[in-house]
C-alpha cells in the first residue's frame, strides 16, 4: 500500500521552500528527533503544557506530532481518560482528558511502555491541536485534517498531508 516512504517525493507532492519541511521527505518507520523550540498547549487562559525539549515525530505523509515530556506538563489538568489505541510502530497508547471536562473527549495521549525503537517517547504526551491550543515557536498549530490523526500543521510543513479529501488509500 505504501509506494512512498520518503525515498523520493510523489509527483504531486508540493516542493518545501526556505524554512520549510516536505511530508513526504519524513521516513516509514517515522524517525524521532528533538525540538528545542518553545512548545505551549493552552486551554483557554490556562497553560497546560510549556517546553523546550519537545520530541517529534516524523512520519511520511503526516505533519509531525511533539511530545512533551511529562515533567513538563501541568499534569494535574489532566485525567486519564477511558480507551486506548495501537500504533504499529509505537505500541499501545493511552488517552487524557482535561480534568473537570470529560465531555470533551481525549486532549492528549502518551505511550506508558512504547516499543524499543520509541522509547524516547515514555513519560512524554502529545496533545491533538484540534481540542486545546497549540504553539511551536510561537506560532499557533493548524490540526491535521480529517480528524482523526494528531498531526501539528505549522507554515514550515508542506504537504498534501494524509487525512486530506483524497488521501483514504494511503
Amino acid at each position: 500500500m505504501w509506494k512512498y516512504r520518503g525515498q523520493e517525493r510523489p509527483p504531486f507532492a508540493l516542493t518545501p521552500g526556505d524554512g520549510q519541511e516536505s511530508v513526504w521527505d519524513y521516513p516509514r518507520p517515522p524517525r524521532i528527533a528533538r525540538d528545542s523550540r518553545l512548545v505551549e498547549i493552552r486551554f483557554g487562559d490556562r497553560l497546560i503544557a510549556s517546553s523546550t525539549r519537545a520530541i517529534r515525530i516524523l512520519e511520511t505523509a503526516s505533519p509531525p506530532t511533539f511530545y512533551v515530556p511529562r515533567d513538563d506538563v501541568v499534569i494535574e489538568a489532566l485525567a486519564v481518560a477511558a480507551g486506548s489505541s495501537v500504533c504499529e510502530w509505537k505500541g499501545a497508547a493511552r488517552f487524557w482528558t482535561l480534568a473537570g471536562h470529560s465531555s470533551a473527549g481525549p486532549v492528549a495521549w502518551d505511550y506508558p511502555e512504547p516499543t524499543a525503537a520509541y522509547g524516547e517517547i515514555r513519560d512524554h504526551l502529545s496533545f491533538y491541536p484540534a481540542k486545546v491550543e497549540c504553539y511551536v515557536g510561537g506560532e499557533g498549530v493548524r490540526p491535521q485534517p480529517g480528524g482523526f490523526y494528531g498531526g501539528w500543521m505549522t507554515d514550515e510543513i508542506v504537504g498534501p498531508v494524509k487525512g486530506e479529501p483524497g488521501t483514504g488509500h494511503w
